[in-house]
């Protein structure tokens, strides 16, 4: 058995050769470290402003809409300095405004 280095783990040498019981300790230390991680998340707020990257990808639009709808006044914004932010729940309204029932059709328009 070799001895535990100051982190308290075996070390690791280049020309080591993994066995099963090695991989099954990682897969077991691995999973335990992700739970950690999502209990640690698990009770969090969503994040109450977004930047335009992260709207653009939240809801699949191109930088031309996204700025089209905040010309038309669609989706409130706040901008400071350079950077944009949007608010969470101004998306979430937005979205709602959107909602359709079956069998109608809504798209955004700009207002005139």
């Amino acid at each position: 058995m070799r001895e535990l280095n100051t982190r308290g783990q075996r070390p690791v040498f280049r020309d080591q050769i993994a066995t099963v019981t090695d991989l099954e300790e990682f897969k077991t230390e691995l999973l335990l470290s992700i739970k950690t991680m999502l209990s640690e998340f698990k009770g969090q707020a969503p994040t109450k402003w977004l930047k335009s990257y992260q709207v653009k990808k939240l809801l699949g639009l191109s930088d031309g809409t996204l700025q089209n709808l905040r010309n038309n006044g669609t989706i409130p914004f706040t901008k400071i300095g350079g950077t944009i932010y949007y608010g969470s729940d101004d998306i979430d309204n937005m979205l709602l405004k959107m909602k359709r029932q079956p069998g109608t059709v809504r798209t955004l328009k700009r207002n005139l």
